[in-house]
């Protein structure tokens, strides 16, 4: 079955590739099939992925996933929440994505540290909402979701991973999301959690495995 991934970000889909793999499913970026993003203007992730998801079902035709997520910290009222990927106003360069990308990540997690200078609780957790849909009027849409507890740090560590992964620490792990390899990161994190609930769903609504 093909399944569009609402969103064109790369190392999502590897990330949902890679936890969906045990299922009879073809992943595949909307950018793949030329559609373009769609607009995010809910204040929640579960509005917002409906949102996605309907779109990529109806440009596609067919069957489509979203995943919106995001940094909630407790201290700031669970900002950055829906606007994690925006979070800080910058001027992007143009050429490739990934770059962009990594430019604005750069930006939001300066930004986020400015915000906790001096704030004492810096307990935070990433959150994923998936929503999936058969067609873009599907009336009963699955929807998962997952949460990762941490705090944030003062100072990013480690490579990996992208957004807030190198502030984020994670007690249990003794590490920041950026300092784990893929696979502990793909059983541990929220976006897991919540493929772990959608699989389910999957196979009891949609048949499928």
């Amino acid at each position: 079955m093909r399944l569009v991934l609402a969103s064109n970000n790369a190392k999502k889909l590897a990330e949902l590739r890679a936890l969906f793999a045990d299922l009879p499913l073809e992943l595949v970026a909307q950018g793949a099939l030329g559609i373009a993003e769609a607009d995010e203007p809910h204040a929640t992730f579960v509005e917002n992925a409906l949102a996605k998801a309907r779109h990529a079902a109806r440009a596609a035709g067919g069957a489509a996933i979203a995943d919106d997520s995001g940094l909630c910290v407790d201290a700031l009222g669970g900002a950055p929440g829906v606007v994690s990927a925006h979070y800080a106003p910058v001027a992007l360069p143009p050429g490739d994505r990934e770059a962009r990308r990594g430019v604005q990540d750069e930006a939001n997690n300066a930004r986020l540290l400015r915000e906790l200078e001096g704030v004492a609780d810096r307990r935070a957790r990433f959150v994923s909402t998936l929503v999936a849909l058969r067609h873009a009027d599907d009336p009963e849409p699955l929807v998962a979701f997952g949460r990762w507890d941490g705090v944030v740090l003062d100072a990013p560590r480690g490579a990996g991973g992208f957004g807030y992964d190198p502030l984020l620490y994670i007690p249990e792990l003794g590490a920041t999301v950026a300092e784990l390899d893929a696979a502990t990161k793909n059983r541990a994190s929220h976006r897991a959690r919540a493929a772990a609930a959608m699989r389910e769903l999957l196979r009891q609504a949609w048949h499928l495995g």
